[in-house]
Order: structure tokens, then sequence, then C-alpha cells
């Protein structure tokens, strides 16, 4: 006679926790299949586990395999498996107490009797259990433990309570049938009886558990018209490509995985192949990719790179296994310590995380770098598609920052097309030269027509050219290498010369004092200082920043969306350029002359526009250009049109030739100015007022 059902009350703190498994835990509704397969796998373990002391728990001929049986008509999917089983206290303990788990338990009782391979086992059965009543109304379990004869029946609607009752199963193992709810897509809730939506959850999140997950055989008439029945078939490969020896896994099967996980569809630029034991233990393949993905820099981005436990996928896109800089990363890292439970999702706070963070971040630095050493373009190709991602890790990763200073690649002005490491930059210094110089702009064109490096070009000082918007973190962290400093040439001033040269320029800056003090009472208002320059020889001025200022690209980058305030600057003059020659002879010869005051401020929009910025008053700037341009034209000469010098005639007869002068006669009128004569002719001309008529 049968046994009547018996009924239980859960917990208090089980229906809590109940309540927050089906409404808060899980992200993804489709994790319920991950988590009884899980449980399933780990079922299977446990039994071939006891069989090695006992092997009369194994049928003959058995065959471990979970099954997934989903019925359509009445919309249930049955999961089954030929695993432990478990007797009735074991389910009203393991089940009604829901964060007790049946494999912790025997964990505990296996380590007591330091029996190896019990770490093997993994789960937590009542939490993955529990998360059925995501999608499911009613939950059935049969299960039958091995090396006993009765079964039971556990059943609940995932309210207050729970019914155990006796049950028949022919063989040991646990059946469990969820009576699904209705599909809606809205909240996730897919059509579980779909063959093809169970085969792509099995594929994604257990396609390496080591037990086949079969589906029967489709019956006809549930296959489409016209089309022929799917025989039975396992859904799962259950070959992980880093369980194998590298030496067994050949190009096209690593190509073949790395594409199936990142749908990136080129092949990988490098595979990295490792594994540890010890302290912490973990199996890992790892990616370059050839190409960064489209929105690798969006704030958004997740990394392609997949946890699993034992085979078992807890996180598609895991953040804490490499530093943020490293997200283009692809591949699978599986390691049996850690927990396959709750804290899947805080594994930020694991200590073998850290440990496993700490191990495969030195490997993919190391194989950067054996690839920087042993094939230049090959990691060329590799920075000029990932370098600005490596690049954030400077300011970010101050644990590995030596190392990342060795990999940086920058262009410079020693070759176009050039990329060098900071190492290389120093062999190449020249006898004199003590500081690493570099300039940051928006684009190599803009740097290269920078006036700030015509006393570097003149002196053939290479400078690196910082063209990305995160070089300007690279150089606010790092201010030398290998003992030499830094130096920014639009930052400071810049004293080349030695010697008696740098005497003269000092003599020279006393005696232009008056005419710099006026320009910069002039253009207070968008400058903090006017003063003679080191670093010019052939432009007549260029705006460059103190020491600790924003250089403009940064200052650009920060006012992007929003109107910032630009900071003062200082304008350096050419003392050399006829220009400022001229103009400071005007100023001697008149210090309140207006037009002294005008060209001071094309200067400062000449040197703005010259460095890729615009004026500070546009209408203002473009009224003095107008100014300047009309007082040329009526300055300068009115030459013959090509027409009018055509129509000369050909044959004119040649004049006569000047009459010789003695050595000591003066030039003739005739002769080229003299440079005096030529600076002052540079020199702006003031309008006169037009004579009246009497």
């Amino acid at each position: 006679m049968a046994e009547q059902a018996q009924q239980f009350a859960f917990q208090a703190e089980v229906q809590r926790l109940l309540d927050l498994v089906i409404h808060s835990l899980y992200t993804d509704k489709e994790i319920f299949l991950r988590e009884l397969v899980s449980n399933a796998s780990d079922a299977t373990d446990r039994l071939r586990f006891e069989a090695l002391t006992n092997p009369d728990l194994l049928p003959e001929g058995h065959e471990p395999r979970i099954r997934l049986v989903p019925d359509k008509e009445n919309r249930t999917l049955t999961i089954e498996d030929d695993g432990i089983g478990m007797t009735r206290d074991e389910v009203v303990q393991n089940i009604g107490t829901i964060a007790r788990s049946g494999t912790r338990e025997a964990l505990a009782q296996l380590k007591e009797k330091a029996a190896e391979g019990a770490e093997q086992l993994i789960g937590q059965f009542g939490v993955g259990f529990y998360s059925s009543f995501m999608v499911a109304d009613r939950v059935e379990l049969v299960t039958r433990k091995a090396g006993t004869d009765g079964a039971v029946r556990w059943e609940s609607s995932g309210g207050g309570s729970f019914t155990v009752t006796e049950a028949e199963r022919d063989r040991p193992g646990t059946t469990i049938t969820l009576h699904l709810k209705p599909v809606d897509s809205e909240n996730g809730i897919e059509d579980y009886t779909d063959r093809w939506v169970l085969g792509r959850i099995v594929r994604q999140h257990a396609d390496f558990i080591t037990y086949p997950i079969i589906l029967p055989a489709e019956k006809p008439e549930e296959a489409p018209e016209g089309e022929t029945p799917q025989p039975e078939k396992p859904l799962n490969s259950m070959k992980p490509i880093w369980a194998r020896p590298p030496s067994e896994v050949t190009k096209e099967e690593y190509a073949d995985f790395y594409k199936q996980i990142s749908h990136d569809w080129s092949e990988p630029l490098e595979t990295i192949h490792t594994r540890a034991e010890g302290l912490v233990e973990y199996q890992a393949v790892l990616f370059v990719p050839s190409k960064g993905a489209m929105d690798l820099y969006y704030p958004g981005f997740k990394p392609s790179l997949r946890l699993y436990v034992k085979r078992m996928l807890v996180r598609e896109n895991s953040e804490e296994l490499l530093p943020r800089w490293m997200r283009w990363v692809r591949g699978a890292v599986d390691s049996p310590d850690l927990p396959l439970n709750v804290s899947r999702e805080m594994l930020q706070s694991d200590r073998h995380v850290r440990q496993i963070r700490r191990a495969l971040t030195k490997k993919v630095l190391d194989t950067l770098k054996k690839l920087l050493e042993s094939d230049r373009a090959k990691y060329e190709t590799f920075w000029r598609e990932l370098g600005r991602a490596v690049k954030e890790g400077v300011d970010s990763d101050f644990e590995n920052r030596d190392a990342l200073l060795n990999l940086l690649l920058f262009g410079s002005s020693r070759e176009a097309e050039a990329l060098g490491t900071l190492k290389e930059y120093v062999e190449r210094m020249p006898e004199g030269q003590a500081d690493i110089w570099y300039l940051t702009g928006s684009s190599r064109e803009q740097i290269e027509n920078s006036p700030a490096l015509e006393a570097f070009r003149d002196r053939g000082w290479e400078v690196l050219y910082l063209v990305d918007p995160v070089d300007e973190l690279v150089v606010q962290s790092v201010t030398e290498f290998e003992g030499k400093k830094l130096r920014s040439a639009g930052k400071g001033a810049v004293e080349l010369e030695e010697g008696e040269k740098k005497d003269s320029a000092d003599e020279k800056k006393k005696e232009f004092e008056p005419f710099l003090g006026a320009l910069q009472k002039r253009l207070e208002t968008w400058v903090k200082e006017v003063r003679l320059s080191g670093r010019l020889t052939k432009s007549p001025a260029v705006l460059v920043v103190a020491e600790h200022d924003y250089s403009p690209q940064l200052e650009r980058l920060l006012s992007q969306g929003r109107d910032g305030v630009r900071q003062r600057r200082i304008l350096e003059l050419n003392a050399g350029h006829a220009l400022v020659q001229g103009l400071r002879r005007r100023f001697d010869a008149n210090p309140n002359d207006a037009t002294v005051g005008d060209y001071a401020e094309l200067l400062l929009g000449w040197s703005l526009l010259a460095e890729g910025s615009e004026p500070h008053d546009p209408v203002r700037f473009t009224q003095l250009v107008a100014g300047l341009m009309e007082t040329g034209l009526d300055a300068a000469p009115v030459s013959a049109s090509p027409a009018e010098s055509a129509a000369e005639p050909a044959a004119q007869e040649p004049a006569d030739p000047a009459p010789a002068t003695d050595a000591t006669d003066p030039e003739p009128a005739s002769a080229e100015p003299s440079s005096e004569a030529s600076a002052t002719s540079a020199e702006p001309v003031a309008e006169e007022p037009a004579a009246s008529a009497d």
C-alpha cells in the first residue's frame, strides 16, 4: 500500500531566499537549465566516486548521460540523470533547507576522511535547483538512491510548502519535471519545449560538461511538415579545448574555438594556452585578436572572456579575470577552485580570482613582450589595432606599469611611418640631449607643422608624436624612463643654447623687456606672459603653456561638449624674425603706436591657428587681417598683366650698359637694399591721412 503524501513547511529563511532566487538572483531566466544540468553532472560524479569503494553501486554496462525530454503538448520539460540519487531523508534535508547543499555536505564528509578527488564535486544543489521556479509553476522530482530499491517523489509550487511521498523509478538517479509557465518574451521566458532553444542554451552554458546531454529523437508528429524527424543526438561537444595538451590541438581547432566564442571571423593574432597547479588551479586558452572590436572604447563594452567552473559556464563576459585595459583579450578560463553558487555574482571579492587574474595578466604581458622582440611586424599590427587600450594600463595598472612602458610604441619626427619604443628612443639620443621630448596633438600632420619643434628639428633631436587622446594620461602618469625625464616641447621654457649663445640670449631678453611688457599688457586677457623663445628659429611666434598646465590638446578634449574656460597661455616671440624686429623698432620709435597692439593680436591669432585652435575673437581677428590686406594692397606696386608683358616689342634694342663705376663709389641706387632697409620695409605701415585740397 502506497504511503500517503506528507506535507512539509519551508523554514522562514528558506522562503525568503526562495523568493530572492526566483525574482532577483539570476539576470537570465535560461540559467535554470545550466543549474539543473550542473546538478545532474555533479550527481553522476558522486556516483562514480562512491563506486570506487563500492563497485556494486554501478549497474553493469553503466553509461552515464543526462537527458532532456520536452513535451510541447503538456508544456513540460524533464531533466533525467543516472547519478547517485537521494533517499527520503536527504530530499527533505537537502531540498527543504535551501541553504544546505547535498554536494557541500558530501564534500565536507569526504574531506574529513581525506579522500582524494573530493574536490571534483561542484554545485550548490539547493540554490541551483530552486532556479527552476523562475520558469515553472510547479516542479516534481523523483529520485532513487544508488544501492536502494525505493524511490521518493518531491513536489512543490514554490509557495510555503512541499510534499514528499513514495514513488517508483527503475534505476538510480533523479528525474525533474518542470510544469512550465506560459511563454513570456518580454520577461525573458522562452519556449523551453522548443528543441532549438534547448540546444542553444546547452551549447552556450554546458557545452563542455563531461557527460553527453541527450535530446531524444523527434516524434514524427512534432517535425515540421515535409521535414524528416531529428534523431536522438547529444547537444554538447564534451571536448573542452583547454583541457587538451597544446601539442594535440591544431591551429584550425584554435581558430574555430576563437570564432565560436568571439563571433569574430578573422584569425586570432596570437594564442595563449596555459594551465596552473598549486595554490590555485586553472586552465585557460586566451587569444590576442588581430582586430579590435568596433565598440572596444565604449564605456559599456564587455570582454569576450568566459569563466567556467568544472566545464560549466558561469560567466560569459567575465571582467574580473583581467584588468580593464586588457578587455580586448578573448578566450576561456576554467577553474575547479571557484564555487558554482551565489558568489558567482560577486567574483571580484574571491581570492582565487585575484590569483588567477594576476597570473593571467603576467602571461599576456610576457606574450606581448616576446612578440615585440621576435616578430616586430606582427606586434606593430597588434599595436595599431589595440595600442590605445594598452596605453590605458599605464595610468590605471600601477602594478604592471614598468612592464607596460617597455611595450609602448610611438610615432616620432624620425620617420613618417615608423614606430619606436621608449628604449629605442633613448638609444638614439645624440650627445648633449638629456631629456625625452614629446608633443601631443590631434594628428601627426598638426604636430609636424607646430612651430614649437623648430629648434629640435634644427638640432636633429627626435621628438615623439603623441596623437591618441589617452597619451595625455600616459605623460601625466610617467615622468621619466631609464633616468631620462619626459618633457613636452610645448610646455615650460626650453633652453637649448649653452655657453656664449646662452649669454647672448640673456642680454637680448633685457633689451626686449619694455617691448614684451607692452605686448603683455595689450594681450593680458588671453596670455599671462609674453617672452622670447628658445624653441623658434623660423616662425615669428608660438603659444606654449606653463610646465604644469593643460596642453592645448588636453584643453580641447576637456572642453568638448561644453563651454570650457580657456587657460591663459604664454606667447613666445622669435627675436631673430624680421617681423618681430620691425615691430620692436616701431615700438621703440613710438611706444603708444596703436598698430603695435593690433599686430600683437594678429600674432596671437596666428599662433592659435598654427597649433590647430581658433582665435579667441574670430570677428576681431578677421577685421585685423582685412585691414592688413587692405594696407598691403595700397602699398604694393602695380605690376603689368601677363597680356601686357607679352605685347611688348620682342626685338627691342637693349639699353646701353651702365657706365662702369669706381670701386670706391657707393652702390648705385638700383642695388638691393641692405638688411636694415629690408627689415624696415617689412615693418607695418600706418595709413597717413589724405592731404586736403585747397
